[in-house]
């Protein structure tokens, strides 16, 4: 089964799957060896990671599938991956399509924001004509050679003309083929319960750390019958906090004492990272190589 396949089990499942985000390759890795069964790539999360700036669209395609690349290359498990709006027009989404398919992500989504495209929590967002966004999603379905890859369309209507808005694109974006649809903003529980009650396809619930008003807890989310959650700067977040900390004990204290518990062992590093696999890889390749030398050098003296 491909991991492509994988991820539409795990949104069809009734068990709530838990998809952290990771930032780098680094992080990803990381997210699949505490168990967790996907890993989401956001724009937010990579905009940080590779810019150091917040998410205001400032990042290109390309930027974007190198780094998918990168983070479905560290891991075996689905990568599910913000495409912000497609990167331009119909024909700027298909060629985007296809370099995420290439880079190996399982599923993409892209949203009706104009560009720039700026993180879904923020203010001052505008959207486009629902019919040029139904072309942006018809573009992306037929652009896609694995029919495995999961495509779905976010709108962030709610936060300019309210939930029925909304939930009126989200029921077209499903209409016309689309396998999930995701309405931005609706984070309250009565919003979340009217969403899946009036729009078809996976649960989605998405509990990120760049909402300044907080979000319900996982427990009322699997309550109301989430099948997949995001956590898509969760990582990020944690990450900036432990090397603030760490710096700062170092200049203070002149020692890493005061956070060293929090450190990873040497040897915890190495297994993430699969230095003993990686050693033994050049050793069988050397000990082939050798092997290849005797067995010509033999040859030649018989």
């Amino acid at each position: 089964m491909s991991l492509r396949q994988t991820f539409r089990q795990l949104l069809a499942s009734p068990e709530m799957v838990l998809a952290p985000g990771a930032y780098d390759a680094l992080s990803a890795k990381i997210i699949e060896a505490q168990g967790f069964k996907a890993v989401v790539g956001g724009g937010y999360a990579a905009t940080g990671a590779l810019l150091a700036q917040p998410d205001t669209g400032q990042s290109n395609m390309r930027d974007y599938a190198d780094h998918y690349g990168r983070l479905a290359a560290a891991v075996n498990i689905p990568l599910f991956v913000d495409a912000d709006t497609g990167f331009g027009g119909v024909n700027n989404v298909r060629q985007m399509v296809r370099a995420f398919e290439a880079a190996g992500v399982s599923g993409l989504f892209i949203g009706d924001q104009v560009f720039p495209n700026r993180c879904g929590y923020m203010e001052g967002k505008q959207i486009i004509p629902v019919e040029e966004m139904l072309s942006k999603v018809k573009a992306a379905l037929d652009a896609r050679r694995d029919p495995d890859l999961v495509i779905a369309a976010r709108t962030d209507a709610f936060a300019v003309d309210g939930l029925d808005a909304g939930i009126e694109r989200a029921q077209m974006f499903m209409e016309l083929g689309a396998d999930m649809a995701m309405v931005m903003g609706s984070d309250t529980i009565a919003n979340f319960r009217r969403v899946n009650a009036e729009v078809p396809g996976p649960r989605l619930a998405n509990i990120s750390h760049a909402n300044p008003k907080g979000t319900p807890s996982l427990a009322e989310y699997e309550a109301e019958g989430a099948s997949f959650v995001t956590f898509p700067s969760a990582t990020l977040f944690a990450a900036v906090g432990a090397v603030i900390r760490t710096l700062q004990a170092l200049k203070r204290d002149r020692t890493f004492d005061a956070v060293k518990q929090d450190f990873c062992s040497l040897d915890e590093y190495y297994d993430l990272v699969g230095l003993a696999a990686q050693t033994a890889k050049e050793t069988d390749y050397l000990n082939a190589a050798k092997a290849a030398v005797d067995k010509v050098r033999k040859g030649r003296r018989m």
